[in-house]
């Protein structure tokens, strides 16, 4: 079998010589993932993308950059096998959901290639740049009303990126569009960006969009989406299936997703939950920490306790990684940032 790299901080801890005596043998040094970015040979240690996940790769035709599906009701997908974006044709015209950096300037074009409708709408799921830094193509549209949640809104005001469009029409928790026979519903939620998520659904197409959120056939992205609450972000899976849909879009890479995949990915994120609690929950921390203290001494009690945590994320890693390296794409890439992002709240947030 081949050998898969260990999280990158097991290459901290070792590089420190603190002894774990209750370990019978220390694991060997591979090179962190810091390194590994300059190093083929850690480059290496990672498995290749899961075929059943690489055939569901997009065709792109370099020479437009995106690729479109027609998802029925008036409802497209565009990607770009990297980011993922919406829009849906009304009989008045047309929605656009995002407009990512890498390809938003094809957006207009896209659209143009299904209806003669004009663009009226630009919605903004959240703050991120890589999502609505390419709304600068839209800059000239006529009477174009972007809508965005209030918080979005202040933060786009203050930071006055030129190519993140200022929002014309804000609210806070929630709010129905409905035009030319079309009805979209925009929701508020917490669990990925300070500044809050939108979930976008077109109830007539039965089509749902929930950015940063499920990424099919792939474990999430770093620290769970970059979650600023992983509390809100454990209850998101919930809050997805509640609605009645068939397609849905994540956001990112390369396959739309469906009911299974936002299930999957809820298994994923639980079994991490719970066995970083597990693991965590049941060490001797005293005992621990008396341990490492024979070999440096009680007073650097940073060193101490940053090689508690290493252990739990070392531990609960070789424990989830056998389950999951073939279920999901890039399990051994981003599974030690989930650990150590359920372990921040296992420490500091969650109960006993």
């Amino acid at each position: 079998m081949r050998k898969l790299a260990l999280p990158f901080m097991l290459a901290v801890v070792l590089s420190s010589r603190v002894s774990f005596a209750q370990e019978s043998q220390s694991a060997p040094k591979r090179p962190s993932s810091f390194a590994g970015t300059d190093s083929p040979e850690a480059l290496r240690e990672h498995v290749p993308v899961l075929p059943a996940v690489r055939a569901k790769y997009w065709s792109i035709d370099p020479a437009l950059g995106y690729g479109m599906k027609d998802f029925g009701n008036g409802v497209y997908a565009l990607s770009d096998n990297g980011w993922q974006s919406a829009f849906v044709v009304t009989d008045a015209g047309v929605i656009v959901f995002d407009a990512p950096a890498s390809y938003g300037k094809h957006i207009p074009e896209a659209v143009a290639k299904v209806t003669n409708k004009p663009i009226k709408m630009l919605v903004y799921s959240h703050i991120h740049k890589d999502h609505i830094g390419g709304s600068i193509a839209f800059k000239t549209t006529p009477g174009l009303q972007i809508v965005a949640l209030d918080t979005v809104s202040d933060f786009l005001k203050e930071m006055n990126d030129p190519n993140r469009l200022i929002p014309t029409e804000t609210f806070k928790t929630s709010k129905t569009i409905k035009l030319g026979g079309k009805t979209v519903e925009l929701t508020r939620h917490n669990y990925h960006s300070n500044e809050g998520d939108l979930f976008i659904y077109v109830p007539e197409a039965r089509f749902l969009m929930a950015v940063d959120s499920v990424t099919s056939g792939y474990v999430p992205f770093q620290d769970f989406d970059l979650s600023t609450n992983f509390h809100e972000y454990l209850k998101m899976f919930d809050e997805i299936l509640a609605y009645k849909f068939d397609n849905f879009i994540g956001g990112h890479l390369t396959d739309t997703g469906t009911r299974k995949d936002v299930e999957i990915t809820k298994e994923y994120t639980n079994d991490v939950y719970q066995t970083v609690k597990r693991i965590h929950n049941g060490l001797n921390e005293r005992a621990f920490d008396a341990e490492i203290a024979k070999t440096i001494g009680p007073d650097n009690e940073f060193l101490i306790f940053k090689a508690l945590l290493d252990k739990v994320t070392r531990d609960s890693v070789a424990e989830l990684e056998p389950r999951w390296i073939n279920r999901l794409a890039g399990a051994d890439v981003w599974l030690p940032s989930h650990v150590r992002a359920a372990l921040i709240y296992v420490r500091w947030d969650d109960k006993e």
